[in-house]
């Protein structure tokens, strides 16, 4: 049985630096000569795309509460078959997850699934004795999660770091090193989070800064050795299906946000997916049946999405034709009339009869369980796959009438109608679904496809 070394980058809150204390180790191993493989608690898109380019390999997301955790397993074991070395990224703070009083959903739960130690990292600005009550408290909420050290960011000053090391003398957790204040190695963000790797330029630099950094201030070694080796179960080589349809995925500096498991799904489900670009493209691909348009930043491109009329017209007559499309977020927006941003308009491909406006705050935010109100693409009425919500657009003049194929629940319990269906095979909507927590849903749009070419 093969083993490896991983572990877990968790933080104590969202903004105390584990981004880019995670992309840092995962480039500076792989200048090592590691073969990386990077992993995303929860529902994020934007960290898996950065992991992927710092580390080399695509980066999947492992999410405990929208996937059970024989998924979870299964999805780890298979990517880090020929790997060295796994790092996972952590959600919000160590035990922040679905719900406030358990923990899945939380980067612990998923220590907890995977046998995996964590490594913390403290925002320790402004802090000094204090730190180690912090360290403390953490370690102790909950004995089961394994820390296997600290490591403290934003640290000050020499002294600052002393004081520090003092702190922890009082506690018997490791302290793995302390990273200086370094304004110029974070990595941009703007309000959905980290800037997507697209729409940075000096990206490379970024990334071979953060390396240097965690090189400079971390015993890499050190941790490595102390590390435990992670056992591996072997996996029988899984023969690929010759694909039955072709389906064309929009990928491009506006379209970027897939759950790297629904392209996987979708390609065993018998599809060959052909990436397209909405921004640039004049025409969809050859010979395709069916369309996936994923999440992004269509608002940052509106105006080039705009002019591209060409391939606006053909998705829309597309649609018509009673093509399977299948659109979520960005791509969703993409579909509607228009996108409305700084009080301009940008035409989009009129599938659906209402507008988006971009809003000053968050619209939604939360997991959802989506359950199927009426026959779909993606399966029969009934069929429950679960997904995330996360944007700042909202819908404008939806016909009061008009039905909803999504009977939706929130974290709350709190239900709601979402999802719109057009041309009978069009179906779109705000939430990101994750195939792997349903897997016939990824084989039900392969197979509509299938049926629409065959006709």
């Amino acid at each position: 049985m093969n083993s490896i070394k991983g572990f877990i980058i968790a933080g104590t809150r969202s903004g105390c630096g584990k981004t880019s204390v995670t992309l840092g180790l995962m480039a500076a191993l792989a200048r090592r000569g590691y073969r990386v493989q990077p992993f995303k608690t929860g529902p994020d898109f934007i960290d898996p795309e950065h992991h992927t380019r710092a580390a080399g390999r695509i980066s999947h997301n492992l999410d405990g509460w929208m996937l059970d955790g024989n998924t979870i397993r299964d999805i780890f074991s298979r990517y880090t078959q020929d790997a060295d070395a796994a790092i996972v990224e952590g959600v919000m703070g160590l035990y922040d997850g679905f719900s406030a009083l358990e923990e899945t959903g939380s980067t612990a739960h998923l220590s907890k699934e995977l046998n995996l130690p964590v490594i913390l990292v403290v925002d320790a600005r402004s802090m000094a004795r204090s730190a180690a009550a912090l360290v403390l408290g953490f370690c102790g909420f909950d004995p089961d999660t394994a820390i296997a050290g600290i490591i403290f960011n934003r640290v000050g000053s020499k002294n600052h770091e002393q004081t520090l090391r003092e702190a922890m003398s009082l506690t018997e957790v490791p302290l793995l090193g302390c990273l200086p204040q370094r304004d110029d190695v974070s990595t941009p963000s703007r309000h959905l989070g980290l800037v997507t790797p697209e729409h940075i330029l000096d990206l490379e630099s970024r990334y071979a800064s953060l390396a240097d950094w965690v090189e400079e201030h971390l015993d890499l070694d050190l941790i490595m050795d102390n590390l435990p080796d992670i056992p591996i179960p072997p996996r029988f080589d899984e023969v690929p299906m010759i694909p039955r349809t072709r389906i064309g995925y929009a990928k491009d500096i506006a379209f970027s946000f897939y759950y790297e498991e629904n392209l996987r799904l979708l390609r065993e489900s018998g599809a060959e997916l052909v990436p397209f670009s909405p921004v640039e493209d004049k025409e969809l691909p050859e010979d395709i049946s069916g369309l996936y348009l994923g999440g992004g930043y269509p608002e940052l491109s509106a105006f080039d999405l705009a002019q591209n009329t060409k391939l606006r017209r053909a998705i829309a007559e597309f649609s018509a034709d009673g093509f399977p499309v299948y659109a979520e977020c960005g791509g969703f927006m993409y579909l509607t009339e228009s996108i409305c941003k700084d009080d301009r308009f940008f035409p989009m491909c009129g599938i659906f009869p209402f507008r988006c406006t971009m809003k000053s705050r968050f619209q939604a935010l939360g997991y959802r369980e989506v359950r199927l109100s009426q026959d779909t693409i993606l399966g029969p009425t009934g069929t429950i796959v679960r997904g995330h919500e996360f944007h700042y657009s909202a819908i404008d003049e939806v016909e009061e009438n008009r039905p909803h194929a999504f009977a939706v629940t929130d974290k709350n319990n709190r239900t709601s109608a979402e999802g719109f269906t057009a041309n009978e095979n069009t179906l779109g909507s705000y939430i990101h679904l994750h195939f792997a927590s349903n897997p016939q849903a990824a084989a039900n749009f392969v197979e509509a496809c299938a049926e629409r070419e065959s006709r």
